[in-house]
């Protein structure tokens, strides 16, 4: 190995045997010393540039030329000799610090990089040749595309070469991206998405990866995430190595170049997933017009403006059968296998997540040294939903049990229907053929109707806890908005967010979105009957359970009833039933007096679960204020209190002597 060589305060050493990039930067090195020494010369400080120069230029005796980077790049876009020196020149200054520094003596600005005149002098060899040099720099291949740039607006030869972002580091085989391009991890999962791979276009998309074929795949879903995931297995099922990252919906053409060179470079496919712009705005698929091989595109379903004279492969999302998921959840979680249908029906979620699922669920294994259970797969979906919750929604973590609930046995028939269409979808719409191809034909939509208080919102929680799900409630008054578009705006992010968490979707007093439609006499009108179509389109997508709860059926749209699977009147309750209640509602462990008569209340006074859960709770509190049990006269009082929230006249009892 060469000696170190001193230049200024450095002292600088050769790296020792080069691979083929660092070679071609020696051998441009040498040549670099040719001109420094005999073209540059009379300078007594050039004498240790020159030494440094050599002994870099020693090094490269009998390595290997080039890297497979660097010839990926040649062979994408046809690159010439002259430009491939050129791309050399510009990457010295990354190669090692002596370059740079030997650079920034050779520059008229100071800079660390090699100019447009120092690249005329080292590589024409007569003045005929600098036409076609400056046309190289100005307009060439390697610039057309990004990968090689003038920078700076000073005369021509004393702007600096610049080499694409980090493209030096990739090319030598680092994972190196530039600061402007999140990259992300592709997903590998592909357990369940046999299905959809053999479809027509997903064989297309496969066979242009396969190929190499100079095509842009467009793989769209209702989310980017889902349609990410997937496009991730279409990749791996065509045997290709992805280079995935995010760009904004609108992609500016460097941003767009940069990423295809930093793809060529890895010999990677191109996966984009786009981000989500704001309404009305849509987002805009890069073009990737020069891109030499094909370019995977990700983006939400119908939001996505394609453009440019590549060819376009749409590649739609399907919703996976549940024969589908059945195979997904055996493979992710064989531990519950046996439980692959129950799993299917009640977690809706794609293959990556349910690998993160099962790497969540086979932590908790080995750490707690157990079997898996169910449980620790719904804690984990629920943790890795991640949700970001809009005004107006809020999700709850459903306790209350069946024995909570008092109804009519014709009541809670419905109810367990209900739960069973959604348990048991699988063998019914699967494996028995039933709504074969419909949208929406795995979702469930409920109306509950009836006075507050009568057990709405309780049921809604008992079935989210039965499906181990949690509830979404909306806030209807928040969600509604004064402003055009906003309104619609809302419901979509309520819906994703439903199904991002997989949760019991409950839209409380829901006639104020649900109510008939009107006849249209102004703008108002028009608006707010484009709000119930848009709202009637999506429920009937909507692929989980949603439950609409009004207190006056009446109200409600006949458009909305049509498209119902289930509608579930909630009356007052009758006087057994209230005891029922009021059983329910006075915990066994709570001390009561011997003059407490429940028939007696459950017969005088008419009132509804919800005041007898208040007046319980009211009367357990007055007891312990005067550390005596509950009594009589503490329930009475409580229920008097009740009446009067609620404007009405209290019955009284007629042997009612309480102040």
């Amino acid at each position: 190995m060469s000696e170190p060589v001193t230049i200024g305060a450095l002292t600088l050493a050769p790296t020792g045997m080069p691979d083929g990039l660092a070679a071609d930067a020696a051998r441009v090195a040498g040549r670099l010393a040719d001109l420094v020494e005999h073209v540059i010369s009379g300078d007594p400080a050039l004498t240790e540039t020159v030494a440094f120069l050599r002994s870099m230029a020693a090094t490269a005796d009998g390595s290997a030329t080039g890297s497979p980077g660097l010839e990926r790049l040649v062979a994408g876009w046809s690159l010439s000799r002259a430009e491939v020196d050129l791309i050399v020149l510009a990457g010295l200054p990354d190669e090692h610090e002596g370059y740079a520094g030997v650079l920034r003596r050779l520059s008229p600005t100071g800079e660390p990089r090699a100019s447009a005149g120092l690249a005329a002098q080292l590589f024409c060899t007569s003045v005929d040749e600098r036409p076609r040099f400056r046309e190289l720099l100005e307009a060439g291949t390697a610039v057309r595309n990004g990968i090689l740039a003038l920078d700076g607006d000073g005369p021509f030869y004393e702007r600096p070469l610049q080499l694409a972002e980090r493209l030096w580091s990739a090319l030598h085989g680092l994972d190196a991206w530039p600061d402007a391009i999140p990259a992300l991890t592709a997903p590998t999962a592909t357990q369940g998405l046999e299905e959809w791979l053999e479809t027509a276009a997903a064989l297309r998309a496969v066979a242009a990866l396969h190929r190499d074929f100079r095509a842009t795949i467009l793989v769209t879903a209702d989310s980017e995430q889902v349609a990410f995931d997937r496009a991730a297995g279409l990749v791996w099922a065509a045997g290709v190595i992805p280079a995935a990252v995010e760009l904004p919906p609108t992609v500016a053409p460097e941003l767009e170049r940069l990423v295809s060179v930093h793809a060529c470079a890895r010999g990677a496919v191109p996966l984009v997933r786009l981000g989500r712009p704001e309404p009305p705005a849509v987002a805009v698929a890069p073009a990737f017009t020069a891109h030499p091989g094909p370019v995977v595109v990700c983006a939400r379903a119908g939001g996505t403006l394609a453009r440019g004279s590549r060819p376009l492969l749409a590649v739609p999302v399907e919703t996976l059968s549940g024969g589908a998921r059945r195979r997904m959840w055996r493979a992710a979680v064989p531990a519950l296998a046996g439980s692959a249908p129950l799993l299917a029906a009640r977690h809706r979620i794609e293959p990556a997540a349910a690998a993160e699922t099962a790497a969540d669920v086979a932590a908790v294994e080995l750490l707690e040294r157990r079997a898996a259970e169910l449980d620790d797969v719904t804690a984990s979906v629920r943790m890795r939903a991640g949700l970001s919750l809009s005004t107006g929604v809020a999700l709850v973590r459903p306790t209350a049990r069946w024995e909570q609930l008092v109804l009519a046995p014709d009541r809670l028939t419905q109810l367990r229907e209900a739960l069973d269409r959604l348990l048991h979808q699988s063998r019914v719409i699967d494996d028995w053929g039933f709504l074969a191809g419909r949208p929406g034909a795995r979702g469930v939509r409920m109306l509950f109707a009836g006075p507050p208080g009568t057990g709405k919102s309780l049921s809604a929680e008992i079935l989210a806890g039965a499906l181990g799900v949690d509830l979404l409630t909306v806030d209807i008054s928040r969600v509604v908005s004064k402003w055009i578009g906003e309104t619609e705006k809302n419901l979509a992010e309520v819906f994703e967010a439903a199904e991002r968490a997989q949760a019991v979707l409950f839209f409380d007093e829901a006639d104020a979105l649900f109510g008939k439609r009107t006849e249209v006499s102004d703008a108002h009108d028009r608006y707010a009957n484009l709000e119930t179509a848009y709202l009637l389109a999506r429920l009937e997508k909507f692929e989980g359970l949603a439950v609409l709860a009004t207190n006056l059926r009446q109200n409600v749209d006949p458009a909305f009833t049509r498209r119902l699977e289930f509608v579930v009147d909630f009356d007052p309750p009758s006087a057994e039933e209230r005891l029922a209640l009021w059983r329910c509602h006075l915990p066994p462990g709570a001390p009561v007096e011997d003059d407490l008569d429940l028939e007696e209340l459950a017969a005088v006074f008419p009132v509804v679960g919800g005041l007898i859960r208040n007046a319980a709770v009211a009367a357990g509190f007055l007891a312990a204020a005067e550390e005596r049990p509950i009594a009589r006269r503490h329930l009475i009082s409580s229920v008097r209190r009740e009446y009067e929230k609620s404007g009405r006249a209290f019955p009284g009892l007629p042997t009612d002597h309480t102040p």
